[in-house]
């Protein structure tokens, strides 16, 4: 049953597989995970046959992903896979029925280059589509953080990154005119740093 599990879903993100569980996507055939990495959270979408697009930053990556989706559809048009940045995708708006953002925006360098990256992928959500975005974050460890300036800050695990609170996210909800299909869910990890799911649907 595991290995089943693995082959069709790979190493997903257990937050994107809860909202797979629940039916949310059932609808969402056109799909951009923007910062994919080696595609981790598009086994499962490639699998279903949907029309799965991902960008990263770094060629090696881009690679990494292309071979993922030929090696479960040999046919697969990789040209859907490019090197990119997230505040520049290079893609019309309200193209996806489905972006996912995970572990991407707390490598913000400041509060500037979060925000264009969140606009950039926010334009490219269709009307009725949905955003889904993992990112770390202050909640529950704001006391155990260190500020370095522009928005950054120390984790006590050692990393630095750029870090939201439940209100930024609220703010950014309404200013977006986005609604939140889920409540803002955070895992705090030993007190060393916490992961926040922020699921938004565009009105």
């Amino acid at each position: 049953m595991q290995t089943e599990l693995q082959q069709l879903y790979g190493n997903i993100d257990i937050y994107l597989f809860d909202q797979l569980l629940k039916g949310t996507y059932d609808n969402c055939h056109k799909i951009l995970d923007a910062g994919c990495g080696g595609g981790r959270n598009l086994v499962y979408f490639l699998r279903n046959g949907d029309d799965v697009y991902g960008i990263d930053p770094n060629p090696n990556a881009v690679e990494a992903v292309k071979a993922l989706a030929k090696s479960i559809v040999p046919d697969y048009p990789v040209q859907n896979f490019k090197v990119a940045p997230a505040e520049d995708l290079p893609f019309e708006d309200g193209s996806f029925d489905l972006v996912i953002s995970s572990a991407v925006l707390h490598f913000a360098k400041d509060e500037a280059h979060f925000n264009s990256m969140l606009r950039s992928m926010w334009r490219v959500v269709k009307p009725g589509g949905y955003f889904f975005a993992r990112l770390a974050s202050d909640i529950g460890i704001e006391t155990l953080v260190h500020p370095l300036g522009n928005g950054r800050y120390l984790l006590p695990d050692g990393s630095e990154r750029f870090l939201v609170n439940q209100q930024t996210l609220l703010n950014y909800t309404q200013t977006l005119k986005g609604a939140l299909h889920e409540p803002i869910k955070t895992t705090n990890v030993q007190n060393l740093r916490c992961m926040t799911t922020w699921c938004m649907r565009k009105n």
